[in-house]
């Protein structure tokens, strides 16, 4: 298979991974591949992006966020 004929794999800058245990429950937040903090809710991850110069304008367009482990209102371990 060629590079031209592969499928589109994107690489957004913002990676919310999936939740973890804790007094409130957490997810870790990378941007451009570098851990910046906890989000507990997807207003820290709007403030985050912003602290990086990053306007988010679809919390589900996979090209600006990637949610591993849940979607954008999963915020309570499985």
């Amino acid at each position: 298979m060629t590079e031209s004929a592969s499928p589109h794999i994107s690489h957004p800058r913002i990676m919310v991974l999936k939740v973890q245990p804790g007094t409130p429950p957490f997810r870790i937040m990378e941007i451009d591949g570098e851990v910046v903090g906890e989000a507990k809710a997807i207003t820290d991850v709007l403030e985050a992006a912003a602290a990086y110069g990053i306007t988010v304008h679809d919390l589900d367009d996979p090209e600006v966020v990637r949610w591993v482990g849940g979607d954008k209102l999963t915020w309570k371990p499985r």
